[in-house]
């Protein structure tokens, strides 16, 4: 018999008829002159599905010749037709699969370079644009996805893997406009877009006639992606494992699946509560929704159909406040109004054991432990309590500590941890072996803890509260991460997050459900990376106008770029004969300086790019430059221990010593009057720049070499950055600490940085993190900021205090918006 379909058509795909024919043909041993080497195939798809898109009957603008933007897609009658005479099979195939076959593809230059083609032309519009009207745009998203993690590791394509994450950013949050009426990517979504997005920046003057935003046009994209608005209030929400699909349980009775894409509704609502449906789970195979309801049932649903299976389960007899799925998907847990605690088999939906029993008010909430033995429970009795799975008793004596009715809880992914809201306004984190509280309370909520979420890496909690806020902490140290999530117009009930730790979802009685950015929060997307070093970047500054930023690398080069566009300004200044280590702008953007291994400095012209002269006189390498605010003078440090003044016209140069080991960091205060310097000997030296004299005695604390030293703009903070992993703060009159060391860094803090403001520190680390931190409290002011695969070893801030820019060994130069 045939062993394959297809093949009397052109037009219809050839298909085994069995799946062992192609593990047949994929076996060499057994296929031998018919083998098929799947890797190569993929590889010959991947360049053939990216040329069909770029043929002459392949993408183009307006590709259904659609008339006006006045219709829905839904409204225009001939559209299906439309779409199969404009869309080709090939063509269709090409749009939805290119990026499957990319990254099935192992990593190759050839190919990335025809990726970084698409994204660079309008043909990355004119495909959202067809899948879009193939009702496909969804699917958008994990090729997006596939691209970010393809390119991951290759910092040459850096640039490529930024343009996919901010086409990702488009899609999920004009998905749904862009479905509704496809016209709408050109005429709203791409004007609407954020004005320092790469999408707006690099297509939106591509399309001249369509509206522009002249007032209150947002400049980066915002912490929340859409909203969904649903049919009443929403009383709880839960994800999907795979982040694709949102539930969420309505005060009318219903429950909700959406798409999280597009913001669709998947199928009908799923009906059969009579009451407020006051908890959804999904469970981790994704083929079951459970759901608890004042009408003191628990119902089993089928994820993909939403038909309910079997009958409620009863035996509560009040309300159930709660429900949860163990890992293995065979156990639900409910607490309900009726002081206890049920186990139910998911299979059988009956009762295993006799109700948990021991709080003396309601139990609001239950979770179950990742090794599925325990469970976990509060209480309006204040407490939370800990229950082996299997015995139905009680570990140990109730966890107290809240001082109001504890209204949820969460279990770490590691299961050591249990973090607990509260009416009482605070988050409770406690150690699940000893059940002692670990830390303070995270406070800032100024209304009741209404729901906690974990992310999967146990970094990170999310809570909801009455407030109408979202709030994101760092679970180890307790500290909120950025400001609170603001948009709800009433209380927050319910919050999941995604597997990922991507994607926040929220739920709130003003009958809307929200899905935010976790990377806007924590700081991980940067604005953009640029790339052109082919060896580490040492050092960065930012021209006195924020227009420019000059960087020095172990490539011998110093290299000036345009910071909005990311582009060269110049050629490489090239003249050191060993790695430039440090690099400084003068106060009139006109000249850079740069120190080198070559153990010498040498001036540029910023605008020509000619070399203006070369002073020598170090003995070793030169580790820092800085340049005096009048222009006149230069400061260098260098690994000779020995710190130099160097004035610019005449080249003489004076002798500053006191180090007794490498120094590393230099520094020039506002004034000109002082110059401060860091050292291997652990030590921090204020010097006199008139007379060259020591201003007081060496500062010291650090239990490290310091590796930077910055000024406030005042001239009265010193701060400094140390191989002891820690950021200290000085009083420049007195040399004394000004509080405690800054902790969070886990390596060498090898930049520090002081906002003009002087409200924040930006320090960056060899954990290949850029942290921002609170002058006046030292706390963080945001979650690192993530995205360099390398160690962070330089540090600037803008002008204006909006940026930073960020120098690593991976070769690569990074701008993020504080």
């Amino acid at each position: 018999g045939s062993l394959v379909s297809g093949t009397s058509d052109p037009q219809t795909p050839i298909r085994p008829l069995h799946a062992s024919f192609y593990d047949f043909l994929t076996d060499k041993s057994r296929s031998q002159d018919f083998f098929v080497d799947a890797s190569a195939v993929q590889s010959d798809l991947a360049f053939a599905t990216l040329r069909v898109m770029d043929s002459e009957h392949g993408l183009r603008f307006n590709i259904c010749s659609l008339e006006n933007s006045y219709l829905p897609n839904s409204s225009v009658p001939d559209l299906e037709k439309r779409v199969k005479e404009s869309i080709s099979v090939e063509l269709s195939y090409s749009c939805r699969f290119w990026g499957t076959h990319v990254s099935s593809t192992s990593f190759e230059s050839s190919l990335a370079k025809e990726v970084e083609a698409f994204f660079d032309g309008e043909r990355l519009l004119w495909w959202l644009e067809a899948l879009a009207l193939m009702k496909g745009i969804g699917g958008s998203v994990v090729t997006l996805l596939s691209m970010t993690d393809w390119f991951s590791g290759h910092t040459e394509f850096t640039h490529v893997s930024d343009a996919a994450r901010d086409t990702l950013r488009f899609v999920r949050t004009f998905a749904s406009a862009i479905l509704r009426s496809t016209p709408h990517l050109y005429l709203s979504a791409l004007p609407f877009a954020p004005m320092q997005s790469r999408m707006f920046r690099k297509f939106a003057a591509k399309f001249p006639c369509t509206p522009r935003i002249v007032a209150g046009h947002v400049e980066n994209w915002p912490q929340m992606e859409k909203i969904i608005h649903a049919n009443d209030e929403v009383w709880s929400v839960a994800m999907l494992p795979d982040g694709k699909r949102i539930a969420c349980g309505l005060y009318d009775g219903t429950i909700h699946v959406w798409d999280i894409e597009t913001g669709e509704a998947l199928y009908a609502p799923l009906q059969g509560h009579t009451l407020i449906v006051t908890s959804v789970a999904f469970s981790t195979d994704e083929r079951r929704i459970v759901s608890g309801s004042y009408d003191e049932t628990v119902r089993v649903w089928d994820a993909k159909t939403g038909e309910a299976l079997g009958s409620p389960l009863r035996g509560h007899t009040d309300c159930v406040r709660s429900v949860a799925i163990s890992l293995d998907g065979k156990r639900i847990v409910s607490g309900s109004d009726d002081k206890t605690i049920r186990v139910w088999n998911m299979k059988t939906c009956e009762a295993f054991g006799a109700p948990l029993q021991g709080h003396t008010g309601w139990v609001r909430c239950v979770a179950i432990s990742p090794d599925g033995k325990r469970i976990v429970s509060g209480s309006d009795d204040k407490t939370i309590r800990v229950w082996n799975m299997e015995t139905c008793e009680a570990f140990s004596a109730p966890l107290q500590g809240h001082t109001d009715k504890v209204q949820c809880v969460a279990i770490s992914p590691d299961g050591k941890r249990i973090v607990s809201g509260s009416d009482d306004n605070t988050i409770r984190v406690w150690d699940m072996e000893t059940g002692e509280a670990l830390g303070a309370p995270l406070q800032g909520h100024t209304g009741s803890a209404l729901s906690v979420a974990i992310v999967s890496d146990g970094n990170s909690i999310v809570s909801g509260s009455s407030d109408y806020t979202v709030r994101v902490w760092d679970a180890k140290t307790g500290v909120a991460l950025g400001s609170p999530l603001q948009g709800h117009t009433s209380w927050v009930c319910s919050v999941a997050i995604s597997q990922d730790g991507n994607r926040i979802v929220s739920g709130s009685d003003d009958k809307t459900i929200r899905v935010w950015d976790a990377d806007t929060i924590t700081g991980r997307a940067s604005v953009a990376a640029l790339q052109s070093h082919t060896d580490s970047v040492n050092s960065v500054a930012i021209s006195s106008d924020g227009h420019s930023i000059v960087s020095g690398s172990d490539d011998k080069t110093v290299r000036v770029w345009d910071i909005e566009t990311g582009k060269a300004l110049v050629t490489p200044l090239e003249g050191h004969t060993g790695s430039v280590l440090s690099v400084a702008i003068s106060s009139d953007g006109k000249s850079i300086v740069s120190g080198s291994e070559d153990n010498t400095i040498r001036m540029w012209n910023v605008e020509t790019g000619e070399a203006l002269g070369v002073f020598q006189g170090h003995t070793s390498w030169v580790r820092s430059v800085a340049i005096s605010p009048d222009r006149n003078h230069i400061v260098s440090g260098s690994y000779d221990k020995t710190i130099r003044v160097w004035h610019i016209g005449t080249g003489e140069t004076r002798r500053l010593s006191g180090h007794s080991d490498w120094v590393r960091s230099v520094a020039i205060s506002s004034d000109g009057n002082r110059i401060v310097s860091g050292s291997d000997d652990g030590t921090i030296q204020v010097w006199d720049m008139g007379t060259g004299q020591a201003s007081s005695a060496p500062l010291k604390g650090h239990t490290g070499y310091v590796f930077s030293v910055a000024i406030s703009l005042d001239v009265c903070r010193i701060v400094s950055g140390s191989r002891d992993k820690t950021i200290r703060v000085w009083d420049m009159g007195t040399g004394e600490l000004v509080g405690a060391p800054l902790q969070s860094h886990t390596d060498w803090v090898n930049a520090v940085a002081i906002s003009p403001d002087g409200s924040r520190i930006v320090s960056g680390s060899d954990d290949e993190t850029v942290r921002v931190w609170d002058m006046q409290t030292g706390e963080g002011v945001s979650a690192p900021f993530r995205g360099h695969t390398g160690r962070v070893l330089s540090i600037a801030i803008s002008p204006d205090g909006k940026r930073i820019v960020s120098g690593s060994s991976d070769n690569s130069i990074r701008v993020w918006d504080i």
